[in-house]
């Protein structure tokens, strides 16, 4: 996939209206409604504040939740209008449909410098079927297309795909940063490349575990998938977390990591516990003998030791899941040791979406990261070399 995409700065925005894709899918207090977490929306600022500067006319769209095509008042986006207009200081104006009569008659009356956000997108049934008529009609409300919305760019749907065949599609600052910093890391990283892979599913992972055979130097495997390859080099893993369908893939990758030059590092001990439960009591044990009666929870000293050392002398490492049940304080050691290690290598260090991002998000490493992805499934599929259809549909520089 081409990764140089143009961006915002690439061409004129000046006096235009602006259709502006972004993430404000933001948890909600299910009581109140109240906004619990405005990360998402803080993240869109910079390219928000430029198209402003610029003088163009904004705007701004989204999907919050899975309202399935369907008007859900409790997935509006009206509370994101109010707290997007605390935060840039200036009214978001907002409208109670997408295509309809109020969206059309305010983007209209849009002047430069100002704000509309539209309603949830995914209020239209045509938005997440990518039906051209749906794309049409909300492209038609303007003259650019900024597509900012990074983890929405694997899914092909009307707003992040479908706009692009009737207007001019670059990228905000959040995806031209995801683009330079990933899409570099997997086209020319920095060597050593080591991919630290960890979460609960091999089968979630085998995309990237295939593509990364290709580029990584080192392959570091944590988390409740280790366990199955553990199994497949003929471990007893207890009550571990084992996808038995998925024995032959493990030994298939662990030869071709071996022919390859790949180094594949797997646990050597291991915490587990009778329970799956924060109050459980931690055992010690080598990763290839866990009790019959006892679950992996999380890495041991030795294996910390290990994964830690390939950290410290790598030149790019990319991090894609936890190394345990780091929910359960007894639990989170492997993950934390991993994430300091990170923070302290030097290297240009990448922090896929979801759990990961998270852990590093509440144990205080973020700012010491270059890069933590702001797409969860997308970053995946980033990471597994796919063709993205929200980065595809994007001008070439």
């Amino acid at each position: 996939m081409n990764y140089n995409k143009k961006t915002v700065t690439d061409i004129p925005v000046s006096g235009k209206k602006v259709l502006l894709r972004c993430d404000f899918n933001v948890p909600q207090d299910k009581e109140t409604g109240a906004i619990t977490d405005d990360k998402r929306i803080v993240a869109s600022l910079p390219t928000i504040r430029y198209l402003l500067e610029q003088k163009a006319a904004v705007i701004a769209c989204s999907h919050l939740g899975k309202p399935k095509g369907t008007y859900k008042p409790e997935l509006s986006l009206a509370p994101v209008a109010r707290r997007l207009s605390e935060l840039l200081g200036q009214e978001v104006l907002f409208a109670r449909d997408v295509v309809g009569e109020d969206a059309r008659t305010k983007a209209a009356a849009l002047q430069p410098g100002q704000i509309l956000l539209l309603e949830n997108l995914r209020f239209e049934p045509g938005e997440e079927k990518n039906d051209p008529e749906f794309a049409r009609a909300l492209a038609s409300l303007a003259e650019v297309y900024v597509s900012d919305a990074f983890g929405t760019v694997h899914r092909a749907h009307a707003s992040t795909a479908g706009v692009a065949a009737y207007l001019p599609a670059v990228s905000g600052f959040l995806i031209q940063k995801e683009l330079e910093i990933m899409g570099g890391a997997l086209a020319d990283p920095k060597r050593p490349l080591v991919a630290i892979l960890g979460g609960s599913k091999v089968s979630s992972k085998i995309g990237v575990i295939d593509h990364l055979l290709d580029i990584a130097d080192t392959i570091v495997i944590g988390g409740g998938m280790a366990y199955t390859f553990l199994k497949a080099r003929g471990g007893s893993i207890g009550t571990s977390l084992l996808e038995e369908d998925r024995l032959d893939y493990c030994r298939e990758m662990m030869e071709k990591a071996g022919a390859k030059g790949v180094e594949l590092l797997l646990p050597v001990d291991t915490l587990c516990a009778g329970t799956f439960s924060a109050d459980a009591q931690p055992e010690l044990v080598d990763a290839m003998a866990i009790p019959d009666d006892r679950m992996g929870m999380d890495i041991g000293p030795k294996t910390v030791e290990k994964f830690t050392a390939a950290v410290r002398g790598a030149g790019t490492v990319i991090w894609n899941g936890p190394m345990g049940v780091f929910e359960f304080p007894a639990f989170a050691g492997g993950t934390r040791a991993v994430a300091q290690a990170l923070a302290d290598c030097g290297a240009v260090t990448i922090v896929g979406g979801g759990d990961s991002a998270a852990a590093v998000e509440q144990m205080g490493f973020a700012d010491r990261m270059t890069h933590i992805s702001t797409g969860g499934g997308a970053s995946l599929e980033f990471l597994e070399g796919k063709e993205l259809p929200g980065v595809a549909c994007l001008l070439d520089k």
